[in-house]
This record gives C-alpha cells, structure tokens and sequence, in this order.
C-alpha cells in the first residue's frame, strides 16, 4: 500500500482515511486541503501544481517518519495533487491516526507545516489579471520560470 502519494487525479478522501485505519487508535484527524478563490485580496481562477515527485515522495515519507517517531503508534497516508485544480479541488489530504486524539491533531498539524517547509511542490496562481508562479508552498523563495533556478527534475 502507497501511504505517500503525488496524484495527477482527484483524490479519494475516504481512501487516504482507510490507509490509517488501526485497532488501538482511538482518534483519526484528516486535513483537507482545498483551492480557495480570494488570496491576499486577488481572485484565483485557478492553480496549477508541479512536483518534483520522486523527491516530494520521498520527502512526505520522511514526514510520516518523523510523525511516526514523535507520536508512537501512529500511522500517517499523505496525498498531495498536481496539475489544474479549480477553486475547491481537493490539493492536499493528511490523515493521522493515534492512541489519543491530541496526538492526532498535533501529528496532523506537523504533517502540513513540514509539507510547506520540505516537499518540492510548487504552483502556479492563475487570476483575473494575470498569473505568477509563487515558488515554494512557504512564498519565500520565487521560481518565475516554474521550478527552482538551476534544478533538473527530470525523474
């Protein structure tokens, strides 16, 4: 079973909850998220997502890792989505399970942070006036051509 996927396809919500489906857990978050219209006062028509995916697969694997050992027995599935996403797609689906609910929320919450600060995924916002390829899921470093300055992502 793929727990850590990069998907050209809409993702199937129910299916990343079933991945952590486990008898001692008594407490499973999600994190849906979703393509909103308004950013920072501009209206998005749409968004497209890049991936360097073999190293965004790898990377959300570490994050499972890393959940995995901070909070015992608990068990992550991450899908991240790439290509067009229109206003409300689903982008990105977290979900956690653990013995206790506090855990669930703070892993899940932790999964979505280390996405943004380590996963090479990128996007490209399209508005009524125009576009701009933001760069990385923090928007602190711009990519204007679409992909870090220098980088061969070829798989």
């Amino acid at each position: 079973m793929n727990y850590y996927e990069i998907s050209k396809e809409p993702i199937d919500i129910q299916a990343i909850i079933d991945k952590v489906v486990q008898r001692d857990a008594g407490a499973i978050t999600t994190f849906i998220g979703t393509v909103r219209e308004l950013t920072k006062g501009k209206k998005t028509l749409f968004l497209i997502y890049e991936a360097y995916e073999s190293m965004a697969v790898k990377k959300l694997a570490q994050i499972g890792q890393e959940i995995e050992e901070k909070w015992p027995n608990s068990k992550v599935a991450i899908t991240h989505r790439v290509g067009k996403l229109d206003i409300t797609d689903v982008a990105v689906v977290i979900a956690v399970s653990t013995p206790h609910r506090a855990d669930a929320y703070e892993a899940n919450r932790y999964a979505i942070e280390r996405i943004k600060e380590i996963v090479p995924i990128w996007k490209k916002e399209h508005w009524e006036d125009g576009e701009e390829w933001i760069g990385d899921q923090l928007e602190k470093v711009s990519y204007p051509t679409g992909k870090p300055e220098g980088a061969d992502l070829h798989e």
